[in-house]
């Protein structure tokens, strides 16, 4: 090798180590980083991923409730013969804002949500219509009423009034009472008169409904619906009653031709003697349009008095007297299980 071959070769080597050292150089000032930088985003695209596929499963449990059953139900409205399916708590809503007063305390009203929705899956289980789950009379199922009349009755702060209820209806969604894992027959009433009525004492019959019994409770007489009265004349009663018994005939002055014969367990007239004939207390408050069947009776020279307690048949949940329990704090599900004897609060889904 001469000389010249000696130089070129040398150049060569250092020339190779000169590329090979700029090689690395390169690599590690951006090649790396690169790198590094890409397997990083990749990790935070996934981390992101991951915690938003977790806060949506929380915010669906938080604000989300799907029914497996009974999420839409059929409603006849009675007036107009039409059947309308609607969501069963956008229905509930309606009904609570119907059978209690919006000012009443909100575990009341939590407490009216969950017996409206008991009531009304016992109902589906139990079809009066043919063509309908429920319907929207009161005598007939439970009461409803539309949102635009509801927002005419209260004239005032309407908007935030609508917001309780469905906040109320909302916070309930799927809690139906059980009795021995069953929806119950939740009635519901408005003023017991400080204790509750059995059910045969109402509608008779002989078998008794475990959950259905007397409780007593305190704060009634409070409300309005507690007392009322009805005065009539002697005339007018012996009309009122000859719309059923033609033959009736009273001596009205003879003390025992008018008297109270039999009560209720509760204390509510159970039968009463109108001259030739016993009435049930049942009879008498609707012939005479009494709130309830606990009453008194003050006799006067021409005229009658019918001094009442309550309002309403007296069976299940009393409104006013759940209203006076949140009063003094107790929780919806503490007031329902004061007016339902041995039941338990159940997800509707596990049934």
């Amino acid at each position: 090798m001469n000389i010249i071959e000696k130089i070129y070769e040398v150049r060569w080597d250092d020339l190779k180590k000169t590329v090979y050292y700029f090689i690395a150089i390169l690599f590690l000032c951006f090649i790396l980083p690169a790198l590094l930088t890409n397997t990083k985003t990749k990790q935070s695209s996934n981390d992101e991923i991951v915690n938003n596929k977790d806060n949506s499963m929380i915010n669906a449990k938080e604000n989300g409730y799907t029914y497996n059953k009974y999420g839409v139900i059929k409603l006849l409205h009675k007036k107009t013969n039409e059947v309308e399916e609607v969501e069963i708590d956008k229905y509930l809503c309606n009904v609570v804002a119907a059978e209690m007063p919006v000012d009443f305390e909100k575990e009341a009203l939590k407490a009216q949500a969950i017996v409206a929705r008991t009531y009304t899956i016992y109902k589906i289980n139990n079809r009066k219509h043919d063509n309908a789950d429920i319907c929207d009379d009161s005598t007939c199922c439970q009461a409803w009423v539309d949102k635009e009349e509801r927002f005419k009755r209260w004239e005032s702060d309407v908007e935030n009034k609508w917001n309780k209820i469905e906040q109320c209806v909302d916070e309930t969604k799927g809690k139906i009472i059980t009795y021995q894992n069953q929806p119950i027959n939740a009635f519901f009433h408005s003023n017991s008169g400080g204790k509750t009525e059995l059910p045969t004492d109402v509608w008779g019959g002989n078998s008794s409904i475990p959950y259905l019994q007397v409780v007593e409770t305190a704060g009634e007489e409070g409300y309005k619906q507690y007392s009322s009265e009805v005065e009539i004349t002697n005339q007018e009663l012996l009309d009122k009653l000859k719309q059923k018994y033609s033959d009736i005939q009273i001596d009205f002055s003879n003390a025992e031709d008018i008297k109270i014969l039999e009560y209720t367990s509760s204390g509510r007239v159970k039968t009463i003697k109108f001259g030739n004939h016993n009435l049930s207390g049942t009879e008498v408050r609707s012939l005479l349009s009494l709130k309830s069947t606990n009453f008194e009776i003050e006799k006067q020279e021409e005229k009658i008095k019918f001094i009442v307690k309550g309002y309403g048949h007296g069976v299940g949940m009393s409104q006013t007297g759940a209203d006076s329990m949140a009063k003094s704090g107790s929780t919806a599900e503490e007031i329902i299980k004061h007016f339902y004897t041995g039941v338990e609060l159940t997800d509707v889904n596990s049934i």
